[in-house]
């Protein structure tokens, strides 16, 4: 989570001691706090958009605040003081993310025993382009989102760079929670440094994975994406602030996709329809081939047609002869004779069987005996 002048992040709370009093169980996905601790009051920011510190209720608020009444660390962690709490923490809270709430979350739960108010902080856009660079978000972009995070009490629009005694004074400010890594200015080591000192710092960790700067990297490693998704959606290539030809080009990949993703359609309907027939298909193949065996009945019926074609009728039989339509017995065909033949082109003699229906062109001469004239 990036903040003012660099990505805060958290899951752990601490507070200036280093304890984390109040935090039973901390992981990477969340923060459970104390349960025995309850809120004094129904919180109305749970409801509605918090307000700036310019707003009415937000004005009541800080003029009931008696600031003479000074407020240690001890009194905090104990529950003992005897008026809300006002942390401060400030910040850029450009393209605000969950690194940014979480942040909230641990100023907020910071002290568990006592009521916090949290007062948030944030740069307008010609202090934030001049100390760190060019914001994706205007300031009033960014005031409206830290406005919604469920955790802020309060907002001060055109925050300083630098917390001053003036400014923590000005707005009755208890303790100062940020991310104890310090960050180096131009004419300090660290612009934290003075609070710190005097004990007016609380400690909260960062969200690692997740900031500002990364998102932005997103951003610039798939610029040519984001481009032809927002030309496809409307925006034109001025507001895009791409030249004509990278416009065509743009354009010309958007029509390719759009034409592979056609095609895939057609493929996925096509494929869709045959295993719609293929269904169909074995549907019918099983009535046929299934429980009621209707293949068999066919094949029988077949068969039967088939035998009566090729033998005679079955009341023409008797007694295992075959009979004629009139009833007279057909004599079986007789059995063929076998005979010798002499070979005119042999001198040898070869006892054959000689058929009738041979095709053979040899002459034959049958004799009575076995002399050969």
């Amino acid at each position: 989570m990036e903040s003012r002048k660099r990505p805060h992040n958290g899951l752990t709370t601490t507070n200036g001691t280093g304890s984390n009093d109040g935090i039973t169980e901390i992981n990477e996905k969340r923060l459970i706090i104390n349960p025995t601790f309850k809120y004094r009051q129904n919180r109305p920011t749970l409801c509605k958009p918090a307000p700036y510190s310019t707003d009415p209720e937000a004005i009541v608020e800080h003029e009931g605040c008696d600031y003479t009444q000074k407020i240690t660390v001890e009194m905090a962690q104990n529950g003992t003081a005897p008026r809300k709490i006002r942390i401060y923490t400030d910040g850029i809270y450009d393209l605000f993310h969950q690194g940014h709430a979480r942040q909230m979350m641990q100023a907020k739960n910071i002290f568990p025993n006592s009521e916090v108010y949290l007062i948030i902080g944030a740069c307008n856009d010609e202090l934030t382009h001049t100390m760190k660079g060019r914001t994706v978000m205007t300031d009033v972009e960014r005031y409206e989102a830290i406005r919604h995070c469920r955790y802020v009490d309060e907002i001060i629009r055109d925050a300083p760079w630098k917390i001053t005694d003036e400014f923590m004074t000005e707005h009755k400010i208890d303790f100062v929670a940020q991310d104890s890594t310090p960050y180096v200015s131009e004419d300090c080591d660290d612009i934290y440094k003075e609070i710190k000192e005097k004990g007016y710092f609380v400690a909260t960790e960062r969200t690692e994975g997740i900031s500002t700067s990364g998102l932005v990297a997103r951003l610039v490693k798939d610029y040519d994406m984001y481009v032809r998704r927002n030309l496809a959606r409307g925006y034109s290539a001025k507001e895009l602030n791409v030249s004509f030809l990278s416009e065509k080009k743009f354009r010309l990949q958007n029509k390719i996709d759009e034409i592979k993703h056609k095609g895939r359609k057609v493929k996925g309907d096509f494929i869709q329809k045959w295993e719609e027939k293929s269904n169909e298909f074995v549907r019918a193949f099983l009535m046929l081939f299934g429980r009621e065996n209707l293949l068999e009945k066919i094949w029988d019926k077949s068969k039967g047609g088939i035998r009566e074609v090729i033998s005679l009728h079955p009341k023409n039989k008797k007694n295992g002869m075959i009979c004629d339509n009139n009833g007279t017995d057909l004599q079986p065909p007789k059995k063929i004779q076998r005979t010798k033949h002499c070979s005119i082109t042999s001198d040898e003699d070869d006892e054959e069987l000689n058929l009738a229906q041979s095709g053979f062109p040899s002459i034959t001469f049958t004799l009575p005996s076995n002399n050969f004239i």
